[in-house]
């Protein structure tokens, strides 16, 4: 009988505790509208941006990193980290949400699958595969900044990827996506290689056979599934496209965009394996017959230098992605 009453009684605790969750993100979503109301009033340029924006900028990020807390996807870090990437790439717009959410979903996934083989190659494994605010920053910074960059440029709201009409919008647009896909591409690849591949990996500067774990070693399997990580993220940006922006049949035709992220997350895996087998140590310990990332009396050494870890690889691969990939798709995207 007790046991019930206490069950009862945790139910309702829950449900008013997301009734005042519920009520307090809408009173601050109706407080942001009036404030840019009265910006916009003041400035005369600014577009005050609806209450079920910010409502939806606020709610779905904080509802998405509660779940990856409890699914221990992030710690506290890293959900504060997650709440705010996820916010201003909400706001900004809801095509970058919809790609980092196909980024965040299926990397959170994968990280979880095939644990069991992954503990006995990874010296550095955590149960669950938790995200910390460096690793939500070092793959989530740079979109951040376009984000931010974009809505200076032409505010809050979708639009096609048009470089006649909109250049410097479009290529915001587009060097968010590489980041994006980049970073889906390398976490597919990281996670789906060392699982599914059936030969060895080999070093992607010299092409000899490493051991599973080598920054740096690549396989077809793992080419394979940073492929098909950059081309989720590409499909869920263009399914947005498709669903929200208007006039796209005035625009430039947007179905390149899935190419885009295909490819962003291939060169992108390709990237980071070439600077991790450069920047990153890679040794073999034969104390635990695992391959690491420092030196010791029982470590041979088998590439790399200990300039960079995994995270600043990840950083600067998504940096070079942004950078570079738009020059290329403005070059050759159909008109």
């Amino acid at each position: 009988m007790a046991s019930e009453a206490d069950l009862l009684m945790k139910e309702s605790i829950k449900m008013m505790t997301d009734m005042i969750v519920l009520c307090s993100t809408l009173a601050l979503s109706l407080s942001f509208w009036f404030i840019s109301i009265a910006i916009s009033i003041y400035s005369g340029t600014l577009q005050p941006v609806s209450p079920w924006r910010w409502l939806f900028s606020i709610l779905v990020p904080l509802m998405l990193t509660v779940r990856g807390m409890k699914r221990r996807s992030l710690n506290s870090s890293g959900a504060f980290g997650a709440l705010l990437v996820g916010f201003v790439l909400t706001m900004a717009n809801y095509s970058f949400f919809s790609a980092l959410l196909a980024f965040f979903i299926t990397s959170s996934k994968l990280t979880k699958w095939g644990e069991v083989q992954k503990r006995k190659i990874d010296s550095e494994y955590k149960e669950g595969g938790q995200r910390n605010w460096i690793q939500v920053f070092c793959n989530g910074g740079v979109p951040t900044e376009l984000a931010l960059l974009y809505m200076i440029e032409v505010g809050p709201g979708e639009m096609a990827v048009d470089f006649s009409k909109q250049y410097t919008a479009s290529w915001m647009c587009l060097s968010l996506l590489g980041a994006l896909a980049c970073s889906s591409g390398d976490t597919w690849a990281s996670e789906v290689g060392p699982v599914l591949s059936q030969s060895q990996p080999r070093l992607i500067t010299t092409w000899e056979e490493v051991p599973v774990g080598t920054n740096g070693g690549v396989t077809p399997v793992g080419l394979v599934a940073s492929l098909l990580g950059g081309l989720v993220v590409g499909v869920a940006y263009y399914a947005t496209q498709l669903l929200l922006v208007d006039d796209l049949n005035m625009a430039h035709p947007q179905w390149p965009i899935v190419v885009y992220g295909g490819v962003a997350g291939l060169l992108g895996s390709l990237l980071d394996s070439f600077l991790g087998a450069h920047m990153q140590y890679s040794g073999f310990d034969a104390s635990i017959g695992k391959v690491v990332g420092y030196e010791s009396a029982t470590t041979r050494r088998i590439c790399g230098k200990p300039i960079l870890d995994n995270n600043a690889v990840n950083l600067f691969s998504s940096v070079i992605m942004a950078l570079v990939l738009p020059g290329l798709a403005w070059g050759m995207w159909p008109r």
